[in-house]
């Protein structure tokens, strides 16, 4: 896979911080549940969307709708990019389930990938090597921002499906890279700012402190 930029590759950096943004140092042990969701500013996300759009796509032009590979691709590109959004959404209560959807997207994606190099196997189309010029401008390409299925219409609308498969397998990688770094922010989410459980625990105890410490000045 190409080497990535500085953007992309700190996805656990520059996008779940956008999404998690820690509150301020004398607000942190008030925040019972932190900052949530905002998926959409995730690399990740918009990456998996246009697999998703591309994928039912290519289901569509090339593989016959009655059968069961074209349902799998399908459902298998779908769970990669609603996984994501609902571990977002559900991040402020749960870290536990943030992971475990977000290690469900990964696998859904791997899937998917398998998918894609066994019909390029199977119709005797070639794969593309990942230092191959093609490979390298789909890398480039899904460098830019804010990327969208549109950046990808023309190609996913009109070539072949060797080539199409071939670029689906490039996102996918990029994808995959992607998501392979998030759980290393959201262990370190879980160790600077707890369970849920355990954040509530101090919210009640700072708030009994401070009434008793009250109750106490005015006797």
């Amino acid at each position: 896979m190409p080497k990535r930029d500085k953007q992309v590759t700190d996805e656990t950096d520059a996008t779940d911080a956008s999404h998690r943004p820690s509150p301020p140092s004398h607000l942190s042990h008030e925040r019972v549940i932190p900052p949530h969701g905002g998926y959409e500013k995730l690399f990740s996300y918009p990456k998996t969307q246009i697999i998703y759009d591309a994928t039912i796509r290519f289901c569509d032009r090339f593989i016959d709708k009655r059968s069961r590979t074209h349902d799998q691709m399908v459902q298998g590109a779908r769970s990669g990019n609603k996984n994501i959004a609902e571990g977002s959404r559900i991040s402020g209560t749960s870290k536990e389930t943030e992971l475990k959807l977000t290690n469900v997207a990964r696998a859904s994606l791997e899937e998917l990938l398998g998918d894609y190099q066994d019909y390029l196997r199977q119709h005797g189309l070639r794969l593309w090597d990942k230092n191959s010029k093609e490979a390298l401008y789909v890398g480039k390409l899904g460098k830019k921002n804010n990327l969208s299925y549109e950046d990808f219409r023309e190609f996913i609308d009109s070539r072949s499906p060797e080539v199409v498969a071939n670029i689906l397998i490039s996102l996918i990688h990029q994808a995959n890279y992607l998501l392979d770094q998030q759980p290393r922010r959201l262990e370190k989410d879980f160790l600077e700012q707890g369970g849920l459980r355990e954040r509530m625990t101090r919210a009640r105890l700072a708030y009994r402190a401070k009434h008793n410490q009250g109750g106490a000045s005015h006797g």
